[in-house]
């Protein structure tokens, strides 16, 4: 395709492929505000709304290497539709669930079906903009409703299900998903096909490590840390992992290159975006119900009180390419993380003794600072993984980052069931957001010696 010169064409295109991207952001934060109706309408436990929450983030975690590799091997565009369809008739799913059951396997459904299109949005943009400015000017745009969308999650499910009920949150998708269906048969031309070997095997392998995972961490409290179900569970993870890792080393053709699986400053670079998820995804599960259960907020109300210290991430995420190049990409990395530390330990010690109104400050410094660790983390990974394997690495580190949100709220949701109060466990979330984000700072200062000074518009997309 030609470097489309055409004004309205380049919007078309540019609107066809955030479509799905939208609606995946959007599901990850929307959710966490219509938790407490969901509760109330099915008379569920907690480790039901955690699992609600997590099903989604477990899917697609699992299975964000492998959409890649489909949209590699039976070309972008088709994925992309077969990832959009799959993901209208999982929100119908969920909308329309009689149980907190169906809910849950609606919502396995739906990370599966964004595990598909999410890799290959930025994919289909690299084939729509050959000219290589044009394309970078359309990725930071894009990157930008990225943003917007991820931190808007909160007020826009406060707002439909204040107007509409909590299942009207998933049936937005179903008109967004067929505009976005119907716009990439209209703008985009099918994609090339390349040839890569899948292994199913491997993939399979990572997906039934994470589901026991999630069992043990969402389950354990309910069943008991001894019972045989989680102690099974627990032995099975690193089972099934090393099972992983040796299938990796004798195959002729790994998930991840050779070179990429021994470069210890990568992984511990995924170990530093893990932390920093476990951080925002837990403290977005936490506060959401917070609000609702101890300030007595509505869904509405909750998302409005949000919406500051959710803003202050977007805009930090913005900024950090100018700062990046001003101060280096290591030392952002490491003033991010220490900010967003420092202000944990502050929302610790302050607890829940001053007004929300008082804590906002704490916790837009925690977001702030992830905000501008993000990117640089991002950029650095990039910068590990060279152009030859960019994408794989991106796939890595977007899928050892939805690890964290998935831990991040199965963590606090144990914290909650031990204590039994929303007050004191946003005080406890935050002393064990200090721990990660220290894990995050030692990993920075260890393994990251010359981070990229410049974030560039492909690389601040993946940061998403």
């Amino acid at each position: 395709m030609s470097s489309l010169p055409s004004r309205s064409r380049q919007i078309s295109i540019l609107l066809t492929v955030s479509c799905g991207f939208i609606m995946a952001m959007l599901d990850v934060t929307v959710v966490n505000v219509a938790l407490s109706d969901i509760q109330h309408d099915f008379s569920v436990r907690l480790a039901s709304l955690v699992w609600v929450v997590d099903s989604y983030t477990l899917t697609f975690a699992a299975l964000l290497l492998l959409g890649g590799a489909l949209a590699d091997r039976l070309g972008a565009r088709r994925v992309y539709v077969i990832g959009l369809a799959l993901f209208i008739f999982a929100s119908a799913l969920c909308g329309a669930a009689g149980s907190v059951s169906i809910l849950v396997g609606a919502r396995l459904a739906q990370g599966a079906a964004a595990a598909l299109f999410v890799p290959s949005s930025l994919s289909l943009l690299t084939e729509s903009f050959e000219d290589r400015h044009v394309r970078a000017k359309i990725v930071g745009i894009w990157s930008a409703i990225v943003s917007v969308a991820f931190a808007s999650g909160p007020l826009v499910g406060g707002v439909l299900v204040h107007r509409f009920g909590w299942r009207s949150i998933f049936y937005l998708n179903l008109p967004v998903g067929l505009v976005g269906i119907a716009l990439a048969f209209a703008f985009l031309r099918p994609s090339r096909r390349k040839a890569h070997a899948l292994d199913m095997p491997s993939h399979a392998l990572v997906m039934i490590a994470l589901a026991a995972l999630s069992f043990v961490l969402i389950e354990g409290p309910g069943f008991g840390w001894s019972s045989p179900a989680i102690i099974g569970a627990a032995l099975l993870v690193p089972f099934v992992l090393l099972l992983a890792i040796i299938r990796e080393r004798r195959t002729q053709t790994p998930v991840i290159p050779a070179g990429l699986a021994r470069n210890g400053t990568f992984w511990a670079l995924n170990g530093i975006g893990s932390c920093m998820n476990v951080v925002v995804f837990g403290e977005i599960f936490v506060l959401s119900l917070f609000l609702q259960k101890v300030d007595g907020e509505t869904a509405l109300g909750a998302g409005i009180r949000m919406l500051p210290v959710m803003a202050v991430f977007a805009v930090a995420n913005f900024c950090s390419g100018h700062l990046s190049a001003r101060l280096g990409g290591r030392r952002l990395l490491l003033g991010g993380i220490g900010c967003a530390g420092f202000a944990s330990l502050a929302a610790t010690a302050l607890g829940t003794r001053l007004p929300y109104g008082w804590l906002i400050v704490p916790i837009a410094l925690v977001n702030a600072g992830i905000g501008f660790a993000v990117p640089a983390m991002t950029a650095a990974v990039m910068h590990e993984a060279g152009q030859r394997n960019a994408n794989i690495g991106a796939a890595v580190l977007n899928a050892n980052r939805q690890i964290g949100a998935l831990a991040g709220v199965a963590g606090l949701g144990i914290v909650q069931h031990l204590t039994g109060d929303w007050a004191e466990s946003l005080r406890i979330g935050f002393a064990i957001f200090v721990a990660c984000l220290a894990i995050a700072f030692m990993l920075a200062w260890w393994r990251v010696h010359a981070a990229p000074k410049e974030l560039g518009p492909g690389e601040a997309s993946a940061a998403h």
